[in-house]
């Protein structure tokens, strides 16, 4: 046999793409709009890592479809670029002096390699790079028109802070509270930050996610972020020490107005603006105590479940508005300023943190909801009648009073915080009512009194928009004294980065920008006057909002995308990319396009049609009996146990992500000169559902090459012109329609079976049927698309034409038809044997065939046969005794 020269052929056609441009696109018309498909991948961060196996997973799968679409007649748009703004190589820049515009080149240049060493057929005449000014010129232009519409503003907010580094951090850059490159516990500070105020747009957001073809979970996850609420705004008055009413008020949102009689005490953030205003003065030096304790914690330690309660006493009081009883007012930080109003009535009895709270400082618990079945207990296990009998005692004080002291498992709190839904209770003219009736009751009750109203919330915050870096692009805005914040007019933009041979951080907060006087000192576009640039830079978030949009038109220098190719190619038909993705990055590209739609720029709502995540490819890790993982190079292999190379301690193979501590990174580059890249892409598509994560295993891929190994030995075979009938052309047609129906729909695993069926089959035909192969090329080109071409060469006498846009191959539904069936013999519902009878054989012949069949018989000797039930085309099943 022929050895399968795979280096040579995927050298010979990556080379011929290449040079004849085989997968350019254009924005051709004679093809209608259902012909014409948008296919995306999220495009890459070049980090210094390059790729490894996991990253052309996506990749290889929309590289398949997009294969498969062009050889059923679409036009295709395939791009790829990258998302080349970014911290790591601005780090890389303060630690080595080297530009982050020279790091960020030689890691695409590296990134380009590896992606075109697969075989993928993207336009590369389109790929953009968010770091180029011909490519940030429109991200500042449409900053701009964000501005222009009043959805930009500026704003203290705190971000996290090191220390040691004198410079502001990304969340990414937070690991466990210490700064991830020197080890500094971090703080929190406020600076000044652009915000984008994606709230405006909170309700189409959430109303856009029901059009679209995504993932429940993600969908889900959207919703959870965007996370509207109806509840009510209510008003607490903040007393003095005897109770009197001031001019303060402290406003709570909640959802939950049914349990306003349970609020036994308030917490605020500590960053609350009214916490100077209320605090006393015996409480002021432990309040700012606890405030300073508070900044240097992250949200996220913050509101830690887990963590016990923290807080202090402001000496300040409120007056619950439904009852006037006297409630203290304490901070904690388990409450964000980010949040409703930065306030929360604390209801202890029905909150789990509320609960917590209360105990840790001894505060009153009043419960006010009782469960159903608590209220049952009272109705002979009836929840009607048991509230009826708490309604009719509610007339009269002394009646209640005695039910509540006959029965404290229902109204008294118990050792822990109850259900919080079921019943009001102990919450005067709303007591017996059902939580569903209470909260509109009460929220009524409170309108007419004007102490609330009726509100909607969203979790969702306006978006921090800015960073304190260089390697960003630079924000358009101009800041004079007498003009106020004035836009860089854009026939100005791109503005561009100054060129810079430092890039350590200012020391103040601000961005190395800062630093450089002869770039910050400017002419007010206005009134010409003295002025200085804005230093803040765009977060990479930025780049990605809208690059979907520029693959369109990326040579276009008056546009980011003409009309008429926004309108041929709009929107995404298939989007492609991992899970991790599901919130932010697509809620801020569908914030983006949601204002472009209505500034009338592009031509849908909604950027993104249908959306898929590829599960992840992980890797075998080993784990000692501690949970702690042990790097794969410190480990040895002993008649199939595993065992650490120096304490001999057996560990236990489990499944973990890939990562270079770990040291069980699989590089594609090592793997494609062993095995191909035609292996590597079927490989990964073979190992199991597009959406579902599996473990690499490089022995896994040995099969996979056999599989080609085969296929290019039976191309060696002589090639006749012979029509294709009986069994074979079955398989055939049966191979057509299933690589066919499985391909469409993403089910690559299970295509890639069916040919290695039809292929050993005719692996052991001597001569092959030049229209059977033919078929069998075409479906293999878009999986293993080097291994096609060549094998389709080799058909029509070494021609240099593509297979790329030839005809997949149709079959006949009659020809896929079975002649026979299998059909299954039971005897009391248990299999006993098999036979093989033509399609709708007739039952009184399924029958005698069942009886006649041996495996059968030895179960049915010396018993009655009482009936026997046919399926037809499928069973038959003798019931005796």
């Amino acid at each position: 046999m022929a050895k399968y020269p795979f280096t040579e052929i995927e050298a010979k056609w990556q080379k011929y793409w290449e040079e004849n441009k085989t997968f350019k696109v254009s924005e051709d018309k004679s093809f209608p709009k259902e012909k014409r498909q948008y296919v995306l991948d999220m495009f890459p961060y070049p980090s210094g890592n390059g790729l490894h196996v996991g990253h052309p997973e996506g990749y290889t799968a929309t590289d398949i479809y997009c294969r498969y679409l062009r050889m059923n007649g679409y036009n295709v748009l395939h791009p790829m670029g990258f998302d080349s703004f970014g911290l790591p190589a601005e780090n890389y820049a303060i630690k080595t002096g080297t530009h982050p515009a020279v790091t960020t080149e030689k890691n695409i240049e590296n990134f380009t390699r590896q992606i075109k060493s697969l075989g993928f057929s993207y336009d590369w005449d389109r790929c953009i790079r968010t770091s180029d000014a011909s490519y940030y010129h429109w991200t500042q232009w449409i900053f701009l028109q964000l501005y222009k519409k009043g959805l930009a503003y500026e704003s203290k907010k705190p971000i996290n802070w090191c220390p040691s580094c004198q410079t502001g951090l990304s969340n990414e850059e937070v690991k466990d509270g210490h700064c991830e490159r020197c080890g500094t516990k971090v703080t929190r500070r406020s600076i000044r930050q652009w915000v984008l105020k994606i709230t405006d747009y909170a309700d189409k957001l959430l109303d856009g996610i029901d059009s679209l073809d995504w993932p429940d979970s993600v969908k889900a996850m959207q919703r959870n972020w965007i996370g509207k609420s109806t509840g009510a705004e209510v008003d607490f008055i903040i007393a003095d020490k005897d109770g009197n009413p001031t001019n303060n008020k402290l406003t709570v949102y909640t959802t939950r107005a049914d349990t306003l009689f349970g609020a036994t005490y308030m917490v605020m953030a500590p960053e609350h603006e009214l916490v100077p205003t209320i605090t006393t003065t015996n409480q002021k030096k432990a309040v700012e105590e606890y405030i300073k304790k508070a900044a240097a914690k992250s949200d996220l330690e913050r509101t830690d479940l887990a963590k016990d309660k923290t807080g202090v006493f402001t000496g300040a009081y409120a007056l619950n508005p439904v009852n006037g009883k006297k409630i203290p007012i304490w901070l904690s930080d388990y409450v964000l300023i980010s949040y409703g109003t930065g306030a929360i009535m604390a209801v202890p009895a029905h909150d789990e943190r509320d609960w917590d709270f209360a105990k840790a400082f001894d505060l009153p618990i009043i419960k006010v909801v009782a469960s159903k079945e608590e209220v049952a207990s009272l109705g002979d296990g009836n929840a009607k009648k048991g509230a009826s009998i708490i309604f009719e005692a509610a007339k009269d004080p002394e009646k209640y009073k005695k039910l509540v002291s006959e029965h404290p498992e229902v109204f008294d709190i118990a050792e822990q915080c109850t259900a919080a839904d079921g019943y009001t209770i102990n919450s005067e003219q709303f007591t017996a009512l059902p939580t569903r009736k209470t909260i509109p009751a009460m929220i009524e009750w409170i309108s007419e009194r004007k102490i609330g109203k009726k509100a909607v919330n969203y979790k969702l915050r306006d978006w921090i928009f800015s960073r304190q870096r260089y390697w960003g692009e630079p924000i358009p805005l101009i800041h004079c004294d007498k003009c106020g914040c004035v836009p860089v007019p854009e026939d100005q933009l791109p503005l561009e980065l100054p060129k810079v041979t430092s890039y350590q951080p200012t020391g103040t907060g601000e961005s190395p920008l800062a630093g450089i006087d002869e770039w910050v000192n400017c002419t007010c576009p206005v009134c010409g006057g003295a002025a200085k640039r804005e230093t803040n830079t765009m977060p990479q978030w930025a780049g990605s909002c809208w690059y979907y949009l520029r693959y369109l038109d990326p040579k276009n220098s008056n546009k980011f995308a003409s009309k008429e190719n926004i309108e041929y190619w709009m929107p995404v038909d298939l989007y492609v990319g991992g899970a991790e993705h599901a919130v932010l990055h697509l809620l801020y590209a569908r914030f983006w396009h949601e204002v472009l739609f209505d500034l009338g720029i592009v031509n849908t709502k909604e950027p993104f049609q249908r959306l898929v995540n590829q599960g992840l490819i992980t890797s075998f890790a080993y784990q000692r009996k501690n949970k702690v993982l042990v790097p794969v190079d410190s480990v040895i292999e002993k008649d199939g146990h595993y065992y650490d190379k120096e304490t001999k301690e057996e560990l236990q193979q489990v499944i973990a992500k890939m990562s270079k501590s770990l040291k069980n990174v699989v590089n594609p580059d090592d793997v494609i000169k062993e095995y191909g890249a035609d292996s590597v892409r079927l490989y990964e598509m073979f190992m199991g559902p597009l959406e579902v994560s599996k473990p690499w295993n490089t022995n896994g891929i040995i099969g996979i090459y056999r599989f080609l190994e085969k296929a290019w030995n039976t191309s060696e075979k002589p090639i006749i012109e012979k029509e294709v009938t009986g069994e074979l052309r079955k398989l055939l047609h049966k191979t057509i329609k299933k690589v066919t129906e499985d391909t469409s729909k993403l089910g690559f695993n299970t295509a890639i079976s069916q040919m290695m069926v039809f292929l050993n089959e005719v692996s052991k035909l001597d001569k092959i049927p030049r229209s059977l192969w033919q078929s069998f090329v075409k479906m293999l080109s878009v999986y293993a698309p080097h291994l096609g071409e060549e094998l389709w060469a080799k058909l029509n006498d070494n021609s240099s034409s593509t297979i790329a846009y030839e005809s997949w191959p149709k079959y006949n539904e009659e020809f896929c038809k079975d002649t026979e069936m299998t059909i299954v013999v039971q005897v009391n519902g248990k299999i006993r044997g098999k036979f093989q009878a033509e399609v709708n054989t007739d039952k009184i012949l399924l029958e005698k065939t069942a009886l006649e069949n041996e495996g059968a018989k030895k179960f049915l000797d010396n018993k009655e046969i009482i009936k026997i039930i046919v399926v037809p085309n499928k069973l038959v099943n003798i019931v005796a005794k």
